[in-house]
């Protein structure tokens, strides 16, 4: 694990077109729109240059707390692109937040290779000292989230309070719509999720591969979770990419290890959620409300 420091080595706004920005005002808010910026950066991690993002309100009255956010995807497949991070990332710094995020090593013209669940989570937490760049970010308090492969680098994140740039006192709380908590279980049952493993993970022998797929499983080491995160689980019922008993079996461990936690089974909810975004927003504005102000 790497001691150099994480820094922001270059970062250039986001400017969309009218019709995108029409596209956006409709999609999350005018208020995104008019009160927020988000810039593409790019930042030291490990020695690696690693592209990402920061969204932040305009408002530079006040200190806002941070919050994570660790996309899907494997590579550049679900690599979130300028007009997504606008909106998405545009709408969480509306509430009141400063948002960081990574496209992980190898990814986006970044350096290195995705390793999907291996020292790219390093990637993840060496987004926090960006935050000693920025002055009016709060860096006492911290929240993190992510989607699909990005909640199972919201596990690993939380496993790993020993980092070095962890953030004091830790993770205030946590958010995962749609996670992987259990990569082998996964893999067995489906055939195409298990060949998009192989990309980054190698087509070794089946014990091999397993034992890779076990090490990124939080539901193998949940008593390795932060005991002082609460998490907001969110996953649909009829999700068929990441199915919903990950987030059902990784619940029993939170309940046998006394870890403060939700879990929202969405009826008719598929892997993205499409029929329950604005039910999902506000549930995660309000967890964020809960923990962070």
């Amino acid at each position: 694990m790497s001691k150099e420091k994480s820094v922001i080595l270059n970062k250039a706004e986001i400017k969309l077109s009218d019709s995108q920005n029409k596209m956006i005002a409709s999609g999350w808010g005018q208020d995104v729109l008019d009160n927020t910026i988000t810039e593409k950066i790019s930042y030291l991690s490990e020695g690696l240059k690693v592209k990402g993002y920061i969204s932040y309100p305009t408002d530079k009255s006040k200190k806002y707390p941070c919050v994570i956010w660790n996309r899907g995807g494997i590579g550049n497949k679900g690599a979130i692109d300028s007009f997504t991070a606008r909106g998405l990332f545009g709408q969480i710094a509306s509430w009141g937040y400063f948002v960081f995020a990574t496209q992980y090593r190898g990814n986006d013209g970044g350096e290195g290779k995705d390793e999907f669940g291996g020292d790219d989570v390093n990637d993840v937490l060496n987004l926090i000292p960006l935050a000693d760049e920025i002055e009016n970010a709060d860096k006492t308090k911290w929240g993190i989230e992510g989607w699909s492969r990005g909640g199972m680098m919201t596990y690993l994140a939380l496993t790993k309070t020993e980092f070095s740039t962890y953030p004091a006192g830790g993770f205030k709380c946590a958010i995962v719509s749609g996670g992987i908590a259990n990569l082998r279980c996964s893999s067995d049952e489906s055939p195409f999720m298990r060949r998009l493993y192989e990309v980054t993970m190698g087509k070794h022998t089946g014990e091999e591969f397993y034992k890779k797929c076990e090490s990124r499983s939080i539901v193998k080491f949940p008593e390795k979770l932060s005991k002082s995160t609460p998490i907001l689980i969110i996953h649909g019922i009829e999700d068929e990419r990441v199915l919903p008993h990950d987030s059902l079996d990784l619940s029993y461990h939170l309940l046998r290890l006394k870890i403060s936690f939700r879990l929202v089974m969405l009826e008719g909810g598929d892997h993205f959620l499409k029929k329950h975004r604005k039910e999902v927003d506000e549930m995660r504005r309000k967890w964020y409300e809960k923990y962070l102000k």
